[in-house]
């Protein structure tokens, strides 16, 4: 891992050498401990550095004193997206244990807003992220609105290798062009249809509804605890597409889907149908598993929120606050595998733990 910290040593810094108090890769590694180890904000990782300084001297090698958060911020805003994406993929070769699988794996993109960084003078920073199974974020790209997703998402598939994978997506990527760009790839797809595609939903949901043709169709149940109520999910899988209008204008189209989750809690019943589009063959469990799997994306952006409270993180430099939101992925992704020694601990008391005992988390999360 000392490759890795070594790696922040060939940022390009742009500042005036004569002015440089600190280096910039020490202050990206501050961050980056900070984040782990609780600090959400500017002012929050300048104390953290201080209290901190003596430990973070073993790993880091700052020629003053801890900068202070108005320095840090002003840094962060300099360094270029694209290095940060790096030092975490340089991460996550490392710590991604999953190498090697037959299965085709899931990588889930959606679109998350980071509301602190909006006010009245400009829109919130919109990010589109890939997330994978295991929860690492393997790309991002940031765009102006959410309606720019559907131009984000092909830029950040030329990004990621996703040969072989499962590409799944709200309505919102569900786009014609977008499937060329994953078919092109060698991956295949699992869209979600609703207004989006007016007809093309309409049509599906029209044949889900002939209670003749949803008998034939290949049928998975599952239910669970959920929410603090029973969870009934239902996935309706079928290949039997030629009837439809649309299916040469979506390259690889092979299966559509229905699921239909039903919740009871406290006597009160919510159903929730949604309809998908496919180039997966007929395979109800491989379609559940994929639709299913779209969460990890939801689950990730929860985090952001809940254990980061990125939403609470008011940094209005778009720049700062969008490469603080890659960092807060990497530090989630390790968070996710790192073992602290007590088992069951959320992913916040695991942040805390680090906290309360730098020294001991830091030298354990550098030799992951």
């Amino acid at each position: 891992m000392t490759t890795i910290l070594d790696y922040l040593k060939t940022v390009t810094d742009k500042r005036q050498a004569k002015k440089v108090r600190h280096n910039m890769g020490d202050i990206i590694a501050l961050v980056f401990f900070t984040l782990l180890g609780n600090a959400d904000e500017w002012t929050a990782i300048e104390v953290f550095g201080i209290e901190h300084e003596e430990i973070l001297r073993r790993y880091l090698e700052p020629p003053y004193s801890i900068p202070s958060h108005d320095t840090i911020e002003r840094v962060f805003a300099m360094v270029s997206p694209e290095f940060l994406q790096k030092f975490r993929t340089l991460w996550e070769e490392i710590i991604n244990s999953n190498k090697g699988e037959k299965i085709k794996k899931l990588l889930a993109i959606d679109g998350k807003t980071q509301r602190g960084n909006g006010n009245k003078n400009q829109k919130a920073n919109h990010t589109v992220s890939a997330v994978d199974e295991n929860g690492f974020c393997l790309g991002e790209r940031l765009v102006n609105e959410k309606t720019n997703e559907i131009t984000a998402i092909p830029e950040l598939l030329d990004d990621l290798n996703i040969k072989g994978n499962i590409i799944t997506t709200d309505d919102m990527g569900t786009q014609t062009e977008i499937v060329k760009k994953i078919r092109k790839k060698g991956a295949d797809y699992v869209l979600a249809l609703k207004g989006n595609q007016v007809s093309l939903h309409e049509d599906v949901k029209l044949y889900f509804e002939d209670a003749g043709l949803l008998a034939k169709c290949a049928y998975k149940k599952t239910v669970e605890k959920a929410r603090g109520g029973i969870e009934t999910r239902e996935y309706w899988h079928t290949s039997d597409i030629d009837w439809l209008a649309q299916r040469k204008n979506w390259i690889g189209l092979k299966s559509i889907a229905m699921t239909r989750n039903t919740i009871v809690k406290n006597g009160i019943v919510t159903t929730d149908t949604r309809f998908f589009i496919s180039s997966l063959p007929l395979d109800v469990n491989e379609i559940a598993r994929a639709i299913r799997g779209h969460w990890m994306v939801e689950s990730h952006h929860w985090h952001l929120d809940v254990t980061f409270r990125e939403d609470a993180n008011h940094t209005a430099e778009k720049q700062a606050a969008f490469n603080l939101n890659i960092l807060k992925k990497l530090a989630l992704s390790v968070l996710k595998l790192y073992d602290t020694g007590k088992a069951n601990m959320s992913l916040r008391m695991k942040r805390f733990s680090i906290c309360t005992n730098t020294d001991k988390h830091i030298l354990r999360i550098l030799e992951l």
